[in-house]
């Protein structure tokens, strides 16, 4: 009978699937540079071992994350440019986080000339808690105001500089809520566009010292 999924299984198996990947030469993705098709083949993949192995929901259009169970999403990204959008809900998750976790998996991709297949080596593979997913610089910003006691304007003013896509009573209910207390550090690029757009080489550089922000694969140093 099948295990229920946990949280500490499903990052046990991201590792275990990153290793074993590197070993595997996939001859449908030789000279295939589409990070969407990378990524999706990625995903499915994963997904496929894990229904061979486990129970768990498994996410929909409506969810928008991967595990709505676990409240995780899975994004897989190219080294040279380790970034992914995700669905834009409220310009809250900028400060306060995404309001689930992502498992993310940057990969380099190399071909086999003679043997006509590809390789992907997982470089990381990285669990950002959602207490770290919100926007880096914005978060480090409004941490200090807080322990500078900024007051309400302090904080809006914040917000209209950096362009935070709310209106002035959402901006006034954040600050309200930020003079109470301060959001938590969190270790992602968020840019702003109809999407969110998440860059991660922030939460790659810090993973393994950082609580929340997780190196799953062994022997990983974080990035200087």
């Amino acid at each position: 009978m099948k295990q229920q999924l946990t949280l500490e299984q499903l990052c046990r198996e991201a590792a275990w699937f990153a290793q074993a990947e590197a070993t595997h030469a996939e001859p449908a993705l030789y000279g295939v540079d589409n990070g969407k098709t990378i990524g999706t083949y990625l995903e499915h993949k994963f997904r496929r071992h894990l229904r061979d192995n486990y129970t768990y929901d498994e996410g929909n259009s409506a969810d928008g994350i991967d595990f709505p169970g676990l409240s995780v999403d899975m994004k897989v990204t190219r080294r040279s440019q380790p970034q992914s959008s995700c669905p834009f809900r409220s310009a809250r998750q900028k400060i306060f986080g995404l309001g689930y976790s992502l498992l993310v998996l940057v990969y380099e991709k190399s071909d086999d000339d003679v043997a006509r297949t590809a390789t992907l080596e997982i470089l990381h593979a990285i669990y950002i808690g959602q207490h770290r997913t919100g926007d880096y610089t914005l978060t480090r910003i409004l941490r200090e105001y807080y322990e500078h006691e900024a007051n309400e304007e302090d904080f809006v003013a914040v917000l209209r500089d950096r362009n935070l896509p709310v209106d002035e009573i959402g901006a006034r209910e954040i600050a309200e809520q930020l003079i109470e207390r301060p959001p938590e550090q969190g270790y992602v690029t968020v840019s702003n566009a109809l999407q969110w757009r998440l860059q991660y080489s922030r939460a790659i550089s810090v993973a393994g010292t950082v609580d929340g922000v997780a190196e799953l694969l062994p022997g990983k140093e974080p990035v200087a």
